[in-house]
């Protein structure tokens, strides 16, 4: 006979599980019809299968992390760029890729946004292509051709009629914006576009042809390209970029920034704050070790991520970093620069008190090593 809700209750409330194991465990249990035997075998088992997954008292899981993943990172390809799954957009993979994570660069060497769409436009390809020109640079040079007069000193430009009506352009529009970024007159006439520098000299002209290649008509700056895919597993289009601009991207319409995302991890923090930024990190690293065909346990994973996200902000793992940061002197001049730190220690009259791995080993002392180990200390009686 199948027990009642009240009782999967009774039986699961003193377990000792985290709450959002216990959580899941009980939902689980509500869908589906158990005897009590079948009840408890299946509580034995998550309990079993619960110890078995924690760490033993006094474990260096700090260590343990580093060689986990540290291990696996020496067969990792030094390869830069590769395709990944979407054709014409080259991702940085393999080792370049991690160093990348956990150094949390600023700027990646290939950043990229998937940009998922809201229904209206995920179902019809043409909105996407609308959207796409949106977001995709567009300059100049896209519109039409572009050629130097020498004997009337101005730059013409040719439009190519198509091109500008499929990006929802008019002449006019065009020429406003270049009026406005370039500080010149621009005359119009149909198609034709006249620009001529304020002083007539060649030099001045070659620098306003300069000037005219990095004018952005249309678009965000930083996205040099935008490939729509129809992705089949969810039957709808997805939008793939070369570059970054996810707080710019927000604004528009058709874009569904609950499922948008970007492999900058820095732009993630900015836009949707620290937790985000933290599992960026972890999906990031995840992704980028099973890309190599290597399997890492996702907790040595998110031990880094925590440890590079547990301020309030993104830090990367050097001595520009966490490294950098530690309260022992020697540990730090280990890590690199040694002798900065030294000189640095030595002048502000620093004390090292020998509390961590690294620098008993340095000075040759019995080490303290393990997660939760703890220093037990007699009470004087009272």
């Amino acid at each position: 006979m199948a027990v009642s809700l009240n009782t999967i209750d009774e039986m699961t409330r003193n377990l000792h599980l985290p709450k959002n194991l216990m959580d899941s465990l009980r939902d689980d249990l509500s869908k589906i019809k158990v005897t009590k035997k079948e009840l408890e075998d299946i509580i034995e088992k998550t309990l079993e299968s619960y110890n078995y997954a924690r760490i033993e008292p006094c474990e260096a899981a700090g260590v343990v992390s580093a060689q986990s993943i540290g291990e696996p990172g020496t067969q990792m390809t030094m390869r830069t760029f590769h395709y990944a799954g979407v054709a014409e957009i080259n991702v940085t993979l393999g080792l370049p890729r991690l160093i990348e994570i956990v150094d949390a660069r600023k700027n990646p060497s290939t950043p990229m946004m998937t940009i998922y769409l809201t229904e209206e436009y995920a179902k019809d390809r043409e909105m996407a292509r609308k959207l796409a020109w949106e977001i995709e640079a567009t300059h100049t040079s896209h519109l039409g051709g572009i050629s130097t007069d020498i004997g009337e000193m101005a730059l013409i430009i040719e439009l190519n009629k198509k091109v500008v009506s499929q990006r929802d352009l008019t002449p006019e529009q065009i020429g406003d914006i270049l009026e406005s970024e370039l500080g010149v007159p621009v005359a119009i006439k149909g198609l034709t576009l006249t620009i001529r520098p304020a002083n007539e000299s060649y030099r001045e002209l070659l620098q306003l042809g300069k000037n005219l290649e990095s004018v952005v008509i249309k678009g965000l700056k930083s996205i040099k390209r935008v490939v729509i895919r129809k992705e089949d597993t969810i039957d709808e289009y997805v939008l793939y970029t070369e570059g970054s601009a996810l707080n710019d991207v927000a604004d528009l319409d058709g874009v569904d920034m609950t499922r948008s995302t970007t492999n900058n991890i820095n732009e993630i923090y900015e836009v949707f704050g620290i937790e985000a930024a933290r599992n960026s990190i972890i999906k990031e690293a995840t992704d980028t070790l099973r890309e190599q065909g290597l399997t890492v346990d996702i907790r040595h994973i998110m031990l880094v991520s925590d440890i590079m996200s547990v301020d309030g902000e993104v830090k990367p793992i050097g001595r520009h970093g966490i490294s950098g940061e530690k309260a022992s002197v020697l540990a730090r001049a280990a890590f690199e620069v040694t002798v900065n730190h030294l000189l640095d220690a030595g002048v502000r009259g620093d004390v090292d008190e020998l509390r961590g791995v690294t620098e008993n080993v340095i000075v040759g002392q019995p080490i303290r090593l393990g997660t939760g180990n703890v220093k037990l200390m007699a009470a004087k009686r009272t």
